[in-house]
């Protein structure tokens, strides 16, 4: 491609775009997009759910066949150890069907995840091989119907007997049994149950254990129950159901003692000592679904913008000046729409690349440190929940922006709304997973200020970040915009990287502050000895200030998409791709700052002359970017076998053509009617000419 750096009409290099979309792990999505392409693992709208469920699991035997699973798992037991490549290819799958998809990360991705990460050699040895063939498929017995996202104090328990060496798995309450398991309802033969560990009358907490539910014949176990779950809103392809145990007895050996022990006699043990520690570093090994459900999330939102563009582009309504219908694309509000959805949907991309490279780094053992973990967990629960509530967003808006074609079932957009649905509360509720990123906020704050007294502390939250806002001009520039009121200068350092992220970061920080500091007043004046008062006084502050600080990690997240979306314009050498993507990168950050004009202007950020401003520049990066919304899309590597939704197809510019042509080859015949308006108009225009014939004699 030509050099466009001196033109005034830069175009995107779709491949140079599309090797930056596809990341480190571009072969393994290319190979995963391949088998996606197969017919066998399409969805079929409209299947029955029992026809759904069993091709959802031959589904599986497909993708065995293929050699598609191995990745992630040891080489000694058949894997290949490419835990950054398993998820990149995962996340593909999507664009096959959502059901396979969710039932192969079932089988894979918790089920056997859960044996690899939790258990040792032995549990290894003896059971990851028929995990991995699908001669056991398997359920991930987590979640329970009365603790759904609080997994520490679920209700099953697991109580040692020494006499027997067993452990006797129970669930002593409806609340506690197992609920939205997928392979749970029909084709579970084992599952790994996550229950209280008892031994000798002590609880060490929530650990995992081995337990078979099913014969090979399909038949429940003594004391293993079953109840299906039934039609969902979506992912029917999955056998979702409850399982609940009753005194159910298994080998000591099926504990997966990763993390904690307990010998013959009973005896507990762990090397981590703290039951917290161990608690979270049990579950932590577990955060692949989330970064799963991110990429996956994003995928979605990708093909549902590939259709809307394609359609948008091509669909015409209401005659314009020309005679011939405007395309949908050319309106403003159709562009408001779909264009800065596309910007999100990049950003969101890099951001997905910069998660699964830092879990790559921690699974693989390359960077496998206690602050990489954390920052993994913190990655995961920030973006998981962002790119899940996009991609609803995203799908409804393209389903709205097609028309009635968007509802129809063969277009795709209606299945996938659905079946992503349920995402934004698999592997956590995306509120929940947005509490703990703030938490680490509040924690890195306090750091930062642990010997303050309150006046450091409220100076730091008037001003938090006043010096380096100043250093890069913005408030002289605010000012100006203020005296002057002129929108062309006072755009002008809002495009320059660094005051975008200044304003950013502003927001994230001033608002942690506050909330730290409100967390500290909540116990003044009471004594410390008074450990009850004070521990109602914060957890009383913490509600009162928990919508602030899910607020607070939304804003974070958002900051991190835009920062992974500027680090992969560093990277971009060809110059056209690089002014086109900076300019969509600009449209992801302002427009994160216009949605919240109302902090910037409260909190004194920015002036109103200047949130006009911004609103304004935002309308002329959409324009700009109109020309190029179906070149942004074909990086996507969308291909009709994936895309599969006939409005994608060129079908909708045919049947526009075709009725141009016939009211073009009628005017030219002579046969076309005359419109009522215009034998009107030209009887109109007769009468003048008369009346002005009659004045002139």
């Amino acid at each position: 491609m030509a050099d466009l750096s001196a033109s005034s009409h830069p175009r995107i290099d779709p491949a140079v775009v599309s090797d930056a979309l596809l990341g480190k792990w571009k072969t393994e999505r290319l190979e995963s997009r391949r088998l996606a392409a197969d017919p066998r693992l399409h969805t079929i709208p409209g299947q029955s759910m029992s026809d759904h469920r069993e091709r959802a699991l031959e589904q599986l035997s497909i993708l065995v066949e293929a050699g598609a699973i191995q990745r992630a798992f040891p080489a000694a037991v058949g894997g290949s150890d490419n835990h950054g490549g398993n998820i990149a290819a995962f996340q593909e799958l999507v664009l096959a069907d959502p059901s396979l998809q969710i039932k192969s990360g079932v089988q894979w991705g918790l089920f056997g995840a859960a044996i690899l990460h939790l258990g040792t050699a032995k549990h290894h040895e003896r059971w990851l091989p028929d995990v991995i063939s699908l001669q056991t498929p398997g359920a991930f017995a987590m979640t329970e119907i009365g603790h759904g996202s609080d997994v520490a104090s679920i209700g099953t328990t697991a109580t040692y007997d020494p006499e027997t060496e067993e452990f006797e798995i129970h669930t002593p309450f409806a609340g506690a049994w197992k609920d939205y398991l997928g392979n749970a309802a029909l084709h579970g033969r084992a599952a790994v149950v996550f229950a209280q560990l008892i031994t000798r009358g002590v609880n060490h907490g929530v650990h995992a254990f081995y337990v078979p539910i099913r014969t090979p014949e399909g038949e429940m176990l003594p004391g293993v129950g079953s109840e299906d779950d039934g039609v969902k809103g979506g992912l029917n392809g999955i056998d979702n159901g409850r399982l609940h145990f009753t005194r159910v007895r298994v080998p000591r050996d099926n504990l997966l003692n990763r993390y904690g022990d307990v010998a013959a006699d009973g005896t507990y043990s762990s090397e981590i000592d703290s039951p917290g520690r161990r608690f979270f570093t049990m579950i932590g090994t577990l955060v692949q679904g989330r970064v799963s459900l991110d990429g996956s999330a994003v995928r979605a939102m990708q093909a549902a913008l590939g259709i809307a563009i394609r359609y948008g582009s091509e669909r015409r309504q209401f005659p314009g000046a020309s005679g011939r219908e405007t395309v949908l694309l050319d309106y403003g509000l159709h562009q408001r729409r779909l264009i800065p959805r596309l910007a999100q949907t990049y950003a969101m991309q890099f951001a997905d690349e910069r998660l699964l490279t830092v879990f790559d780094e921690v699974f693989s053992g390359a960077k496998d440190t206690d602050e990489n973990r954390e920052d993994l967990e913190t990655l995961a629960a920030a973006f998981k929940p962002l790119s899940t509530w996009a991609a609803l967003d995203t799908l409804q808006e393209a389903r709205e922006a097609c028309g009635g074609a968007g509802f129809i079932a063969k277009n795709r957009i209606v299945g996938l709304r659905a079946d992503l649905d349920i995402y934004v509360t698999f592997e956590g509720d995306n509120n929940v997973l947005l509490q703990l990123v703030g938490k680490r906020l509040l924690s890195d704050y306090a750091a930062q200020f642990k010997n303050a007294d309150r006046a450091a502390l409220a100076r730091a939250a008037a001003s938090q970040i006043g010096n380096r806002v100043s250093r890069f001009g913005l408030r002289v520039v605010g000012q100006s915009i203020a005296d002057f009121g002129q929108v062309a200068r006072s755009i002008e350092s809002m495009r320059s990287p660094q005051a975008q992220r200044q304003l950013l970061a502003d927001r994230v920080q001033t608002m942690i502050g506050e909330i730290a500091l409100a967390l500290r007043d909540a116990t003044k004046g009471i004594p410390k000895d008074d450990r009850r008062a004070r521990a109602i006084a914060n957890e009383n502050a913490f509600n009162a200030q928990q919508y602030k600080l899910i607020e607070a990690a939304r804003a974070h997240g958002e900051l991190l998409q835009w920062e992974a979306f500027t680090d992969a314009l560093e990277k971009i050498t060809d110059a056209g791709s690089r002014q086109v993507l900076t300019w969509l990168r600009d449209l992801f950050g302002l427009g994160i700052i216009e949605r919240n004009a109302a902090w910037y202007l409260t909190a004194g950020r920015i002036s109103p002359h200047r949130a006009e401003s911004v609103t304004a520049y935002v309308d002329r990066l959409i324009s700009r970017l109109r020309p190029h919304a179906l070149d942004l899309i074909e990086p996507f590597g969308l291909t009709p076998e994936l895309l599969r939704a006939e409005i994608a197809t060129g079908i909708e510019a045919e049947r526009q053509q075709e009725a141009h042509d016939y009211v073009e080859a009628q005017r030219a015949a002579g046969t076309w009617p005359v419109h009522e308006k215009e034998l009107r108009r030209r009887q109109q225009e007769a009468e003048r000419r008369a009346a002005g014939q009659a004045k002139a004699s």
